[in-house]
């Protein structure tokens, strides 16, 4: 066992195990069934390049075989910042054969996040494109690999330069290994198979262990309540790291039935719509944010998308009239709210639920051991209606984030439940209401972005004295971020300089502040503490002004 994981205790495990929940199987078992009973369909889809289940057996043992070769070991972590491409894919099952750990990183993630998750992890490999746009990789990787001596590998998807190793040629090139070597290796099914990233509050995200068991089962239960079958085809734009495209149910729970998965590497609305025509896309995952874009595109009519039986949407919440809209234009499509974390539980709308449950709620637990309490600042349960932070346990929720015993003692309560930050309510129908979060987070387009990350990292700023990031709201991604600063004395500031100022710390573009507002002072709560709540509505109220002034 990891150093620093924390299991499920050994009643709940076993619990687990009679209710048929856990297989006690590896995913590479899981999945090795999986690839020789579907040997022949289509499985993963990449612009011209097809693979079958069988090819991506083969595929996928050879590059466990040469990446085994190379010096990878089981439980060694691995840090993969790929694009939507099918390498991901491939890697993602080689890992898995090799009972190594990757972490859910993404394409745009910069020096600063990558340190942090080698840091973190211990990882002992990097894998990224040669070029992302104008950024190149190869420069950050140099410089974390001296700054952590854990980091010895390194794997370019473009062409190899000094000390990198070539993606496309340890998938291409003939293993020397033999296959009983995989055959060798033993993993744990109470073990972690991948390390999601939370999206909490503070400076420096945390690894959220997923076990092979709860992970299975997490791709399973959700495959069911998404209807997903072997005449299933999935169209994944979503970054492919996150949980929701990989796991809830993605491409895990849509191979598990036998179905298609097609990815591709930008939300073009147009480039969207010709491959839900051309692969008949059954299945479409998207963020409230996305769906808006794609419901208001002209070219939307040009395009058979009469295949649509689901749009799922998660990360954030969807306004009703957004829905309302996307039925009316893909009337074939269920418009399907989620509600889910990383860390575990998931909750989905069902198909038959009444149309004013569909429009309002978010969905109930999927599985009937996904245990939800609502309860105050004091950890009582509220009332039935009434509104509480979500806390909850189950057999696909994590028990603890990876090696921070500390942080661990204050996000679950004495006998398990995570203390989500999620605000609730119950609606008459038994679904859930998501009304507003605890965490100080800005969900921006479904990206959770820690507010004190980047207060940490505006305060270098040489200007200002003080800083308090603040969500605002934005039609069509949900939240913005809006920097409110009190600057030294003769000191100014400009939105633009402050930008320049965060992209020097090399930090993700998507968590730049959008607006910046400067104060001689921030308002405080009864507790004397700034009052983050009446800074938010002031930003609020000067949106609202500007839009009025502009109608």
């Amino acid at each position: 066992m990891l150093q620093g994981f924390v299991p499920f205790p050994p009643e709940f495990a076993a619990d687990y195990r009679a209710k048929g929940y856990w297989r006690d199987q590896s995913l590479a078992q899981e999945f090795d069934a999986v690839f020789k009973r579907y040997a022949d369909r289509v499985a993963l889809v990449d612009g011209k390049r097809t693979y079958t289940y069988a090819d991506l057996d083969r595929i996928t043992d050879n590059l466990a075989l040469n990446l085994l070769e190379l010096g990878l070991k089981p439980q060694d972590r691995v840090v993969p910042t790929l694009p939507n491409v099918a390498e991901f894919v491939i890697l993602y099952f080689a890992l898995q054969k090799l009972g190594a750990i990757p972490i859910a990183a993404l394409v745009t993630h910069r020096y600063l996040e990558i340190s942090q998750f080698v840091n973190l992890s211990q990882a002992t490999a990097c894998v990224y494109p040669e070029t992302q746009g104008d950024f190149a990789f190869a420069p950050v990787i140099d410089r974390v690999q001296a700054e952590h001596a854990s980091l010895k590998f390194r794997i370019v998807l473009g062409k190899a330069g000094k000390g990198e190793h070539s993606l496309v040629e340890l998938i291409e090139k003939p293993a020397t290994l033999k296959r009983s070597e995989l055959e060798k290796i033993r993993i744990d099914p109470t073990d972690p198979c991948i390390f999601q990233l939370s999206g909490g509050t503070t400076g420096i995200p945390k690894l959220i262990p997923r076990t092979n068991n709860d992970y299975a089962y997490n791709s399973k239960v959700a495959s069911e309540a998404a209807h997903v079958d072997g005449d299933s085809v999935l169209l994944l734009v979503l970054p492919i790291a996150h949980n929701l495209p990989l796991a809830c149910p993605g491409i895990q729970g849509f191979m598990f039935n036998g179905g298609k998965v097609v990815v591709h590497a930008n939300t073009r609305p147009e480039e969207m719509f010709a491959l839900i025509q051309q692969h008949k896309v059954t299945h479409l995952k998207v963020v409230p944010a996305l769906l808006i874009r794609l419901i208001n595109d002209p070219s939307i009519g040009k395009y058979d998308l009469t295949s649509l039986k689901q749009i799922q949407s998660g990360g954030q919440r969807m306004q009703p009239e957004v829905r309302t809209r996307t039925t009316e234009l893909i009337p074939s499509a269920f418009v399907q709210e989620n509600f889910g974390m990383s860390e575990g539980v998931l909750m989905f709308v069902g198909f038959d639920d009444p149309a004013d449950v569909k429009l309002e709620t978010c969905g109930r637990p999927i599985c009937p051991d996904d245990e939800v309490r609502l309860v105050d600042d004091d950890g009582r349960e509220v009332a039935f209606g009434e509104v509480g932070e979500l806390t909850c346990r189950g057999p696909y929720t994590l028990r603890g984030y990876y090696g921070v015993p500390e942080y661990n003692a204050r996000q679950f309560t004495p006998d398990g439940f995570y203390r989500s930050g999620d605000l609730m309510r119950q609606h008459p129908s038994g679904n859930y209401i998501v009304e507003g979060r605890k965490k100080d987070l800005i969900n921006r387009g479904g990206e959770k972005i820690s507010a004190e990350e980047i207060e940490n990292l505006v305060l270098m700023h040489p200007a200002v004295q003080n800083v308090a990031i603040v969500p605002m709201p934005d039609a069509n991604l949900g939240e913005r971020m809006c920097a409110y600063v009190i600057l030294h004395a003769g000191q100014s500031l400009q939105l633009k300089e402050l930008v320049a100022f965060l992209l020097t710390k090399e930090i993700a573009k998507f968590k730049l502040p959008e607006r910046l507002e400067v104060l001689t002072d921030f308002p405080v709560s009864t507790f004397g503490k700034v009052s983050k709540k009446a800074l938010g509505e002031m930003v609020a109220a000067r949106l609202a002004q500007e839009q009025a002034a502009t109608a």
